[in-house]
């Protein structure tokens, strides 16, 4: 089984082994059905870095940039490309699942859609509805989908699946009959809520409305997280929010900082100057300063390692160009640069051994380099410390999924670590497997998904 999404819109985004990048989710059901993450599962990644605008990667590199006005424009481009994509991951696969975005009767976008009932048109496709009873609505939105749809796109339907479901799901057989009559469509399960998906990483910003605050332990250690406008791979920290004795608190704008951290961590961003901008237009980089004469420690990742140096330029209009104060932190600068730098890493830090990835436009360079965070393993060095070594930034994601770095970097700061993230995250995919095939028509979707065209 192979996953596959043609467009999806997310800054939460992962490496792959052949220096592309994919959705953050696509890198997940990959690691669900035991395969490494390829570019082809995800061939049009949409990366918001404004308003209205988005940086465009096609086949886990970057394409180019637009606004939601002109990227209509674009997609017959793409499509054919996404085509393919699918098309070689067939050939490996007795199964491949193609995931829409968004809604499937977004009529104001089927012009030219590459995302849902367009793909699926042009790979001739069937298609089952999942709707998401937590969100209200769901037979509504159902029978609405259907409805909407023309009689092209509605001949696909072949079922649907009612997920996040609370309570008794025998209370939904009334709606699975009214259902029935109105669209013929089959039921293929009604999903129980599954609480302990929220241990998964998240797919994109919108979890971080939900998302509470861990608490620690009495002497566990509190680590505040800038919640910035443009925050991107915040999955970097997940693996602290699974620890018992560590609280991970994130600050929203208009929130201070409280005076009793341990630890900042400034996040990831698609825009850094934007994000740099908005982080002193909250006070936080007073905040921030409070804490550092307090003795507080630091860490900057990705877009936040670039934030803690003195200066910060984009002579190529990588971010729309201009130049801007860091906070001077650690003394290194940085050059936003229009090649990104993507790729699965290996290395130590702490004396202990580290793997992830990096994904960033831009090159950091100073004096507090000399002071790496990592040691690459093929012999090159990564990241910044200043003297005394409480405040550091880094490139690399993933850093705290590797239990023996984070057992030695919470036991720096007088926390334990208990958690062992890697093997968290398989038990509550087998959990979810488990729940997934108790509640659903397996034999039903599968008999669906037996190659299909309009003229059977």
């Amino acid at each position: 089984v192979r996953p596959f999404k043609p467009q999806n819109m997310s800054n939460n985004a992962a490496a792959t082994a052949e220096g592309g990048e994919i959705g953050r989710a696509q890198a997940l059901q990959a690691r669900a059905a035991r395969l490494e993450p390829h570019v082809d599962m995800n061939p049009v990644l949409l990366k918001p870095d404004g308003e209205r605008t988005s940086q465009i990667v096609v086949s886990g590199k970057v394409w180019g940039r637009a606004s939601a006005r002109e990227y209509p424009a674009i997609k017959p481009k793409l499509l054919p490309l996404a085509l393919a994509a699918f098309a070689r991951n067939t050939v490996s696969a007795d199964l491949v699942l193609a995931e829409g975005a968004g809604g499937a009767a977004e009529v104001n976008l089927r012009a030219g859609d590459i995302a849902n009932m367009g793909f699926a048109e042009a790979a001739d496709l069937p298609v089952v509805l999942v709707g998401d009873i937590e969100r209200g609505g769901v037979i509504a939105g159902i029978v609405g989908s259907w409805a909407l749809l023309d009689a092209a796109d509605r001949k696909r339907l072949k079922g649907y699946i009612v997920n996040k479901f609370r309570g008794d799901p025998s209370l939904f057989n009334p709606a699975i009959a009214e259902l029935n009559t109105r669209t013929g469509m089959m039921c293929h399960g009604v999903v129980p809520w599954f609480a302990d998906a929220a241990r998964l990483p998240a797919e994109d910003s919108m979890a971080l409305a939900a998302m509470p605050t861990v608490e620690a332990g009495d002497h566990g250690v509190k680590i505040a997280v800038l919640q910035l406008p443009r925050i991107a791979n915040f999955d970097d920290l997940d693996p602290l929010r699974a620890e018992p004795d560590v609280s991970v608190q994130m600050i929203r704008l208009g929130e201070a900082l409280p005076g009793d951290i341990d630890l900042v961590l400034l996040p990831g961003s698609k825009a850094t100057l934007h994000d740099l901008a908005a982080l002193k237009a909250a006070g936080w980089d007073i905040d921030i300063k409070a804490h550092v004469r307090r003795g507080g420690r630091v860490l900057g990742l990705c877009a936040g390692y670039q934030m803690l140096g003195r200066w910060i330029s984009d002579p190529n209009g990588v971010e729309g160009g201009g130049s801007a104060e860091g906070l001077g932190l650690l003394d290194v600068t940085t050059i936003l640069e229009p090649a990104k730098t993507l790729g699965l890493r290996t290395g130590e830090a702490l004396g202990e051994a580290v793997h992830g990835y990096e994904m960033h436009m831009g090159r950091t360079s100073g004096p507090d380099a000399v002071r790496p965070v990592v040691r690459i393993a093929n012999g090159g060095q990564e990241g910044a410390s200043n003297q005394s070594g409480k405040i550091s930034g880094t490139y690399l994601h993933g850093l705290f999924a590797a239990d023996g770095f984070r057992k030695a970097f919470l036991a720096s700061m007088g926390a334990e670590s208990t958690a062992a993230y890697d093997a968290e995250v398989e038990q509550v995919l087998d959990a979810l497997a488990d729940h997934l095939e108790a509640h659903l028509d397996l034999d039903a979707l599968l008999a669906v998904a037996q190659p299909w065209s309009e003229s059977t």
